[in-house]
């Protein structure tokens, strides 16, 4: 490991410019005699900050995703199937499905529905994944070569288990395409990430990082079903993998207890209105207690995925009966009378701000009675809650200036900010980003130097915030200097 002096670095909130040399991986000295005898990198009055993180990516489908047609901006089903004609047009003759993702149709005026697609593509099979990722629109092609309960719309667990197939049999070089998603991952300052996805990883991580791929520190998530795989192996949250660089470390235990927004899932306390219906709980209170009990008395923490209020209401109660630590994920809609509760519990409010520009509207539409206590990060944030932020990704895409900005300005257009009073301030929003990290002596050498101040500059460079360099470990992973 290379020591590396970084010379005439701006750390925001301090006037003048000072010196960090970084020894064996970590922060050595702030300031003081500058050392000749190591390499330098001069930051020229660069700011310099602690490297971000992203508390919440689904990695291997956002690199895969990536490579997919985006029908983000698609405003009806009619208009996302003419998409799908345009690139089976454009394309050579072909029976591979076409697979495309983005798509949310809680404001369209038409129905997404299996006719719209077979009208497109009566003989192709084609899967479009939706936005928030709760949802897969199929043809009657993919329902018979995916042997699947219907065509139409798929939600919830049919669609999480389609979703998990088409990654096995992604076109191309799966590790090829993580390990282009890594680089830029680290071109937007991103250190380390806590991987969710849905498919075992710690195997895929453990050898992509054993063939040098090290651009990244990665908490590997799991879920339920390898719950006591883990425990015969004798891991513990925390735990880091051998032969990894120290890179990659055992993360929480995943539990999905309801839906998402779009596909009105959510669980909530109040029906949805003009529907028959609060949303979906996936995992019954129950159930989510015996799940926390154990994987507490094993040593792990815990990642509980609640957007719905009732849904947060319910992750909460399970905390305070267990004695789980972790993160409740999303806390996308929660009543008054829970907020202090993350404080009290010590639960980590895992949050992703960017999801609100793309739900303003579908929250004003489908909750418009309880569309002041969205996203209340700033309700959070006064209640004592600790947040972190993260993109859930391929959700939204993985970076983080994005979420910061949407967390301080929470308007993505030219409208006033929505519901400014739960707005972050940037020092808020970028401490969150970067897991409370601090630049100290001592502390981990995960930087990021910017070529503006994210305390000062406009709105537009806080979004598109230019990235020089990236270190992890003190270890080069970004250049652009």
């Amino acid at each position: 490991m290379t020591d590396l002096l970084l010379t005439d670095a701006r750390l925001p909130g301090r006037p003048d410019p000072t010196d960090l040399l970084v020894v064996d991986g970590r922060v050595a000295t702030l300031g003081g005699p500058r050392r000749t005898d190591v390499e330098t990198l001069d930051l020229d009055g660069r700011w310099l900050i602690p490297g971000l993180w992203d508390h919440h990516v689904h990695f291997a489908q956002w690199a895969i995703m990536r490579r997919r047609m985006d029908l983000s901006g698609a405003t009806s089903a009619q208009a996302a199937a003419q998409a799908v004609a345009a690139r089976m047009a454009a394309e050579m003759e072909m029976h591979e499905p076409v697979i495309g993702y983005g798509y949310r149709d809680a404001m369209w005026e038409d129905e997404a529905c299996a006719e719209v697609l077979d009208a497109v593509a009566p003989r192709r099979p084609v899967v479009l994944l939706s936005g928030d990722m709760h949802a897969c629109w199929v043809n009657t092609a993919a329902r018979d070569r995916y042997g699947l309960p219907e065509a139409g719309v798929l939600r919830e667990d049919d669609a999480f288990a389609l979703q998990m197939r088409l990654e096995k049999a992604a076109p191309g070089d799966e590790d090829l395409a993580v390990s282009d998603a890594a680089v830029a991952a680290a071109a937007r300052g991103v250190v380390g990430i806590v991987d969710l996805e849905m498919a075992r990883n710690l195997d895929g991580w453990t050898e992509r990082m054993s063939r040098g791929l090290h651009a990244l520190r990665v908490h590997s998530g799991f879920y339920p079903a390898e719950l006591e795989e883990r425990v015969a192996a004798g891991w513990r949250t925390g735990d880091v993998v051998p032969g990894t660089g120290d890179l990659l470390s055992i993360g929480p235990l995943k539990i999905i207890t309801d839906g998402s927004l779009n596909t009105r899932t959510a669980y909530c306390h109040d029906p949805y209105p003009g529907r028959d219906t609060r949303g979906v709980l996936t995992v019954a209170p129950e159930e989510c207690e015996t799940l926390l009990e154990r994987a507490t008395a094993q040593g792990f923490s815990v990642a509980v995925h609640a957007i719905g209020d009732a849904a947060v209401t319910h992750a909460l109660d399970a905390f305070e009966r267990t004695g789980a630590q972790g993160t409740l994920e999303h806390a996308q809609l929660v009543s008054e009378k829970d907020l202090p509760r993350f404080g009290q519990l010590g639960v980590t409010a895992s949050v992703q701000p960017e999801h609100l520009w793309d739900d303003r509207d579908p929250t004003e539409r489908i909750w418009p009675d309880r569309a002041h206590r969205a996203f209340p990060l700033g309700a959070l944030r006064d209640a004592g809650a600790r947040l972190v932020l993260g993109s859930d990704a391929p959700v939204a895409p993985l970076d983080p200036w994005r979420g910061i900005a949407a967390a301080v300005h929470r308007s993505g257009d030219e409208r006033a900010p929505w519901y400014p009073e739960h707005a972050l301030t940037r020092e808020q929003a970028i401490a969150g980003a970067a897991s409370h990290a601090t630049l100290t002596e001592g502390a981990l050498a995960d930087l990021v130097a910017l070529d503006a101040d994210p305390l000062e500059c406009g709105i537009d460079d806080l979004q598109r915030m230019p990235v020089a360099a990236t270190m992890v470990a003190g270890r080069l992973t970004h250049l652009a200097m």
